[in-house]
């Protein structure tokens, strides 16, 4: 009895053994999605940082956007409630006060990063507004993927497994190559890293996420941020940053009212 009651002693203690890559995968995809379902209960604030430099590293252009984010059916309902915005004219900056401000005829600046922002954190087919393609780790985007499981490590006090990935071979529509960081216990991404898996003379880019545990289990993207380079026609150069963070975190009631305050009027909606 006491040999019985020993050798079931060491087998407790014995570490547990790690999981093959597509077991971790599999667990990922399968959390994910009932990540996203969750998120779809919550509203929270969401504040981005975009910004345009010029080869000389002076910004051409910058705007602070903050926006209340409310869930909808599959997708997301973002409006403004704060805006900041300046642009280089000559040795002086110029502020404005809205989105997509243009202050010349043609003025490049603004069109690239109104859609810049809009590409990277306004995916309407995403439960989160961020591009369901640019983190591959939803089961669909798996499928584009080969993973390699590079070890288990700890990060912030959690044990993780470290993860890559790559397109798998032909697969067109599969753009990215990076790490990953996945929760050992919960099987939820908690780092991202991400660059562009093939080269182009005109674009380098490169994407970091980070996610967290809330309450009810509820695991959401809180950072985001990512900086490529564009260079164009007529000398236009320009290295474009964005960062993004949600914080404010708020589950809906099922009577609840959203209120917005717009020109000193409160507006339900």
């Amino acid at each position: 009895m006491k040999l019985m009651i020993l050798i079931a002693a060491a087998a407790g203690l014995a570490p547990c053994q790690t999981p093959d890559v597509q077991t971790i995968m599999s667990r990922v995809g399968i959390n994910q999605a009932k990540a996203q379902e969750l998120r779809n209960q919550y509203i929270y604030t969401q504040k981005q940082l975009l910004r345009f430099v010029r080869s000389n590293g002076k910004i051409a252009r910058e705007e602070r956007r903050e926006y209340l984010v409310t869930p909808q059916l599959r997708r997301v309902k973002k409006k403004l409630v704060h805006f900041e915005g300046k642009y280089q004219d000559g040795k002086q900056y110029v502020s404005f006060d809205k989105p997509g401000y243009e202050h010349k005829s043609l003025d490049l600046d603004a069109e690239l990063l109104n859609d810049m922002s809009e590409d990277m954190t306004n995916d309407r087919k995403s439960p989160d507004g961020v591009g369901r393609d640019l983190f591959p780790l939803t089961y669909h985007q798996q499928l584009k993927y080969d993973f390699q499981l590079l070890g288990a490590e700890t990060y912030r006090g959690r044990e993780v497994y470290r993860v890559s990935f790559k397109p798998k071979p032909h697969m067109e529509d599969a753009d990215w190559k990076g790490e990953a960081l996945i929760d050992a216990a919960e099987f939820q991404p908690v780092w991202v890293s991400t660059n562009l898996a093939f080269k182009m003379p005109l674009l380098v880019k490169t994407l970091l996420g980070t996610y967290q545990k809330f309450e009810d289990g509820m695991w959401f993207p809180v950072s985001y941020g990512g900086e490529f380079e564009v260079r164009g026609v007529f000398l236009y150069r320009r290295t474009m940053s964005i960062s993004m963070t949600n914080t404010d975190f708020h589950k809906l009631d099922v009577n609840s009212t959203i209120a917005y305050q717009t020109e000193g009027k409160i507006e339900d909606k």
